[in-house]
This record gives structure tokens, C-alpha cells and sequence, in this order.
């Protein structure tokens, strides 16, 4: 007798069915990695233009905790500011955090500078 009975094409069915699930899911989850890393560059990106932005003006900030909103490639950022003082009365550390914007207690990325008078 030739072929296959129906036992078996049902068998390879399933072992198929159950490979193209996991295929599947891995894909969903890479394609969820890269939107995450691609967020949390944009608001480094952010952060980063925040500092150069203090640079750039040769700004002293006052210490002091500010928030402002930016969009970066499209994407709605809320950013948190916290400039204090150092043990050196000519420079300020500055903490920048970003968040996103439709749930600001993600924060996605936080970077800190030194700025001097």
C-alpha cells in the first residue's frame, strides 16, 4: 500500500500548525523589540537635544524641576528637567528624563550632563 493514511497527514498538519504558531510569536516579538529600541532612541535623541540646546545658549539653569513636551520622528515625548547645584558653585548637574507621552511614568531613556558658568 501506498501513501499516507490520514493519521499521518493529520500529524504533519498539527506539527506544521505548531511550527507556524512559534514563527509567529517570534516575529511579533522581534517586530515589538525593534518599535521599543526605535522609542527609546528617539528620546535619547530628545534628551540629547536638550543638552546641546543648554550648551548651544550657554544657559546657567537655575536649579529647578521643569517639564516640557517634545515630539521627536513623530513620537509625543513629555520631558523632565532637574537642574541642582554641585559641591563646585560654577557647574549644575543636569538630569533629563523622557518619557512617553501617552503613559509619562514610562520613562524611556535618562541621561545626565554638567553644564558650567
Amino acid at each position: 500500500m501506498k501513501g499516507f493514511t490520514l493519521i499521518e497527514i493529520l500529524v504533519a498538519l498539527a506539527i506544521l500548525a505548531v511550527a507556524l504558531a512559534a514563527t509567529t510569536r517570534a516575529t511579533g516579538v522581534a517586530t515589538d523589540g525593534a518599535l521599543e529600541t526605535r522609542h527609546r532612541l528617539l528620546a535619547t535623541w530628545a534628551a540629547e537635544n536638550r543638552i546641546a540646546e543648554i550648551r548651544a545658549r550657554r544657559l546657567f539653569p537655575s536649579p529647578a524641576t521643569t517639564q516640557s513636551t517634545a515630539e521627536q520622528g513623530g513620537l509625543a515625548l513629555v520631558v523632565e528637567e532637574v537642574v541642582s547645584d554641585t559641591a563646585n558653585p560654577t557647574m549644575r548637574r543636569v538630569d533629563v528624563s523622557v518619557a512617553d507621552a501617552k503613559d509619562p511614568r514610562r520613562v524611556l531613556t535618562k541621561l545626565t550632563a554638567y553644564v558650567t558658568q
